[in-house]
């Protein structure tokens, strides 16, 4: 008795799973950096107000906190979701097809 294949996948369950070989634990990145650039401003944001408040605040540490801010922030907007470009089929390759007919 022949093994029977396997039924074909959804559709949608097989791009999500191309996505997720494409960008591993990206989730779980994104996560990562929301949580830390939250973390970040929230010392920045207390800092801030220690300064109003007339306490004295280190200059290293603001910028340390700024520092976080600014690199959170940066791969946040870095590992964001790529859209998909307006032509999938093409790679993008100088040695496409187009120009090469005579």
């Amino acid at each position: 008795m022949a093994p029977q294949s396997p039924p074909p996948l959804d559709p949608q369950l097989q791009a999500k799973l191309q996505q997720e070989v494409r960008t591993p634990w990206q989730s779980l990145r994104r996560a990562l950096w929301i949580a830390f650039e939250a973390s970040a401003a929230l010392g920045l944001v207390i800092m801030v107000l220690r300064l109003v408040g007339g306490e004295a605040v280190r200059p290293n540490d603001v910028l340390i906190q700024v520092g976080a801010v600014v690199l959170f922030g940066y791969l946040l907007w870095k590992d964001r979701p790529r859209k998909p470009e307006a032509n999938p089929g093409q790679t993008g390759d100088s040695t496409s097809q187009k120009g090469l007919r005579h």
